[in-house]
């Protein structure tokens, strides 16, 4: 009575698994296709204010800024939350390195050394205008600092002067006209 019941029961069992498979030969399903995996800067939102890279990207002077930070890989890293303050070199600013500097940095094996001028001009945190006082020195997400100096009512982060300010969704973007190079390790 013991074996009939044990047979009955891996039957039973048996059976209930087989309902839950699918048939084969009814059904028309594909094979989940492989989908690229996309970051902050693929979601799309026409309503919100602007993070940090859309702002640069709507802004005419500062193409070569949106290149270097797509070449460096930065833009999804910096659509992210922050919040972040960012001194974005305009296109004139670029144009003043010395002859082919640019160019190099812009070629894949450069990538490093963009990413870490690129990350030389980003502090972590919201540095409004008010708030960049003289000898103000800010931790860079490059693991350096720069030094904030006022002169004549202008205020410089290094040696670039600080043209406007745009406020942005994870922080802000300072323009500056000048590129800033890390200092040498």
């Amino acid at each position: 009575m013991k074996q009939i019941l044990f047979v009955q029961c891996i039957a039973g069992v048996l059976l209930m698994a087989s309902c839950n498979q699918p048939d084969a030969s009814k059904t028309d399903a594909k094979a989940p296709e492989s989908s690229t995996s996309v970051g902050q800067s693929a979601v799309q939102d026409d309503e919100s204010q602007k993070n940090v890279v859309q702002v640069a990207i709507a802004s005419p002077d500062h193409s070569t800024l949106v290149k270097a930070v797509q070449q460096a890989e930065l833009v999804d890293a910096l659509s992210n939350a922050g919040p972040f303050t960012v001194f974005a070199p305009t296109n004139e600013a670029f144009n003043k390195l010395p002859a082919g500097t640019l160019d190099g940095l812009m070629k894949p094996d450069q990538k490093s050394a963009l990413s870490n001028i690129l990350e030389y001009h980003v502090s972590l945190g919201v540095f409004k205008p008010e708030a960049l006082t003289d000898g103000l020195t800010l931790g860079q997400v490059n693991g350096g600092n720069v030094t904030i100096h006022v002169k004549d009512g202008n205020v410089y982060v290094g040696d670039a002067r600080v043209v406007a300010s745009v406020p942005a969704a994870n922080g802000i973007v300072h323009v500056i006209d000048a590129v800033l190079l890390p200092p040498s390790k």
